[in-house]
């Protein structure tokens, strides 16, 4: 028959079951944290002295005036600036001001008498103190500011408050005064000194003047020199006559190239002249008269050739002004030229003048503009310090206004019984929960069927619950028989092979379970109607015998070692089906026994005289006796104890089982706390419910085991189907 298949291992996810579990197990560290911090957050919370409170609050403003200052137009507003209220609660816990409390409260002497001193505290001695008792805070959507005073005094408390206020309003009304008057003390200073300065720069100045011979006629900064105004007034000459040249110079262009008729018609517009406009018009008048009287005449007659005479006349008169005007545009012309070339030189010969002086000058200059300078800055000063006089009179608005005085306290504030005692107990179970679950963190061995499967990659056959005692004592009814019989059931499934009947039990470490498990499973198996042998190979710490009550003075070694037959060492016990042979005594020149011929002899022999052999082996971490019978029987269980030694060793046991040829049929959890853990109770605990219940009026002994033996194969069966 095959052997249940392993499941593949899955991602560990915490269940709420699973934090539940974690509690239940971990309870006793969770009620001694608990416990713990409880009880000492109640004793410190007697212990502490009782303290009273008791509150000043107090308006706080900045420096204002009640009308506007002086050069300012509107009245400035006092809004809120949390800055300015957080630099307040610095300065009323300053040296400055508590030094004057407990100067004028004489808590010197106070606190020496509490803290029991030789001789009386200095100030500063007992300023940490009192700083530990202040209490300074903003009260809520206000800008007033709570003063709060804790002390063992009630009457104290209230004083230490009031006297705290007093003292820094007076002393915010002694610097905002103050600071007005030495700071017109200082400005009149700075005043003079400028003064001083101004003086001597305009000596300097007119000492320049008088060396330098400067004409400055203009106090308000004119013109020193002529040079400047001539270099203006020659750029305005040279740019008219730029103007009128290339006016003459283009009109004499234009007109030198037109024909001689068409310069007799423009010539009078372009350039208008009385002289040729009366030979002009001489001509038009000689013309037409020429005109109507050639008709009548004709060309003979005296008069039409006085006209023609008078006509040729004035043509080369005019020819001859036309060719004068065009000279005088041409000369006009020549003039502007030359007069933009005086104006030139004229104007180079002014600005040199100019830079001349202005280098000579120059020191006058700098001299002035430092006159000028000094004089701003002591007309500011003046300025400023009438606006501090003026501001300084002006009435005050209250900086520092008392709203609510301290008054006694009629019951302590601290401590706070409920309270303390409230997060005492919320902090033990968090503190306790925390520990639980960072011990079970830090504990790396197998909790759950979960964590076998996971890291050793094989089944889990049975679960065995706590306390189990030897079932040969207890008999078949015994509420603990029914896991050793649904292990028994398992095994009959998970072996491959029906022949298979040899079986040895392994774990890791010592003390894990491995010779109750051995014992309990051979007594199901004999109680079943089964030839079982139980053998005890644990040569070094043999304990099989114990249970049985028989002697060990002979056994497993004594038959290896051919000192004695099998069937003298070969005993049986109160079950007829169940015999057991003892290791007997082991001489330390045999300690290889069970690795010889003899030993494979014996295992071929007894499997074939019982229908079960059940090996019990040391623990495999420790020598190597259990590899050595994992090797040389059909089938090894391993015996893994709940929460004791870390999964690395159980790992470590099943690759060495494996590495010697074992079979491993797979996982026995031993030592489980089914009452406690819920995890394995729905695996396990409810036939012991059912079975620990019995009923006078049930059937007779040979049903119930009939019954229970039916349930048995059942169990067995649900686990085969889970695996």
């Amino acid at each position: 028959m095959e052997a249940p298949k392993t499941p593949n291992p899955s991602e560990s996810k915490l269940h709420f079951l699973d934090y539940w579990r974690i509690i239940r197990i971990r309870k006793t560290v969770i009620l001694a944290v608990f416990l713990l911090v409880v009880l000492t957050t109640t004793a410190v919370t007697f212990i502490l002295p009782e303290s009273f409170s008791s509150t000043v609050r107090i308006e706080v403003n900045k420096d204002t005036t009640d009308i506007a200052p002086l050069l300012l137009g509107v009245p400035t507003q006092n809004t809120f600036d949390p800055y300015f209220i957080q630099t307040e609660f610095e300065k009323i816990k300053s040296k400055a001001v508590l030094y004057q409390v407990i100067t004028n409260l004489g808590l010197e002497k106070t606190f020496s008498d509490r803290l029991h001193t030789e001789g009386i505290l200095k100030a500063s001695e007992v300023y940490p103190f009192l700083l530990r008792q202040i209490d300074v805070r903003q009260s809520r959507n206000t800008s007033l500011i709570e003063i709060r005073v804790y002390d063992e005094d009630k009457l104290l408390a209230a004083d230490i408050a009031n006297k705290i206020a007093e003292i820094y309003r007076d002393t915010r009304l002694a610097k905002s005064g103050g600071a007005s008057k030495e700071s017109i003390k200082e400005l009149q200073k700075q005043l003079a000194a400028q003064y001083v300065a101004l003086t001597n720069a305009q000596y300097r100045m007119d000492e320049l003047r008088k060396e330098l011979g400067v004409a400055d006629i203009d106090a308000g900064g004119g013109l020193l020199t002529v040079e400047p105004e001539i270099v203006r007034m020659v750029s305005r000459d040279r740019v008219g006559a730029q103007s009128l040249h290339a006016q003459f110079k283009t009109l004499f262009d234009e007109l030198s190239a037109l024909p001689k008729e068409e310069l007799r018609r423009v010539i009078p517009t372009a350039s208008p002249d009385p002289q040729l406009s009366e030979l002009l018009s001489k001509q038009a008048q000689a013309e037409v008269e020429y005109a109507s009287i050639f008709k009548e005449l004709g060309d003979k007659h005296f008069r039409v050739a006085s006209l023609d005479a008078i006509l040729t006349n004035l043509n080369g008169q005019i020819d001859a002004r036309c060719q004068g005007i065009l000279k005088g545009l041409a000369t006009q012309a020549a003039v502007h030229a030359a007069r933009i070339e005086a104006l030139d030189k004229e104007e180079d010969s002014a600005r040199k003048r100019d830079a001349d002086q202005m280098e000579k000058y120059r020191p006058y200059f700098q001299a002035k503009r430092d006159v000028d300078t000094q004089q701003r800055i002591y007309e500011t000063i003046k300025l400023r310090i009438l606006q501090e006089t003026v501001d300084a009179a002006l009435p005050k608005k209250s900086i520092v206004q008392v709203i609510d005085q301290a008054e006694a306290s009629r019951k302590p504030v601290r401590p706070n019984i409920p309270l303390n005692i409230s997060l005492g107990i919320i902090v033990g179970l968090l503190m306790g929960f925390s520990l639980a679950f960072f011990i079970e963190y830090l504990d790396t061995s197998v909790k759950t069927m979960d964590d076998v499967e996971r890291t050793v990659q094989a089944p889990v056959l049975g679960v065995i619950p706590q306390n189990v005692g030897a079932l040969i004592e207890e008999g078949p009814e015994s509420p603990h028989a029914e896991a050793y019989r649904v292990l028994r059931t398992n095994i009959l499934f998970a072996r491959k092979d029906s022949n298979w009947n040899c079986l040895t039990v392994v774990s890791g470490g010592a003390g894990e379970g491995k010779s109750t498990t051995i014992f309990n499973l051979a007594t199901v198996f004999a109680q079943n109607g089964q030839r079982v042998l139980m053998v005890d190979s644990d040569l070094r710490r043999p304990s099989l015998h114990k249970l049985l009550n028989v002697t060990n003075s002979s056994g497993l070694t004594n038959f290896l070692l051919k000192q004695v037959g099998l069937e003298e060492v070969i005993q049986t016990t109160s079950l007829p089906t169940l015999h057991f042979l003892p290791s007997g005594k082991l001489p330390s020149s045999s300690l290889g026994v069970l690795n010889s011929p003899q030993m494979k002899e014996f295992i071929t022999a007894v499997k074939a005289r019982y229908d079960f052999v059940f090996f019990d082996s040391p623990p495999i971490m420790g020598v190597s006796d259990a590899s050595i019978l994992a090797s040389a029987v059909d089938m090894s269980l391993l015996v893994i104890q709940y929460r004791k030694y870390p999964q690395a060793m159980t790992i470590r046991a099943k690759q060495m089982v494996e590495k010697v040829g074992g079979n491993l049929l797979g996982v026995v959890l031993n030592n489980i706390n089914i009452s406690q853990d819920s995890y394995y109770y729905y695996y396990s605990g409810y036939y012991y419910d059912y079975y620990s219940k019995h009923d006078d009026g049930e059937s007779s002994p040979k049903k119930n085991g009939e019954a229970k033996s039916a349930a048995s194969e059942r169990g067995g069966l649900e686990i085969k189907q889970k695996y």
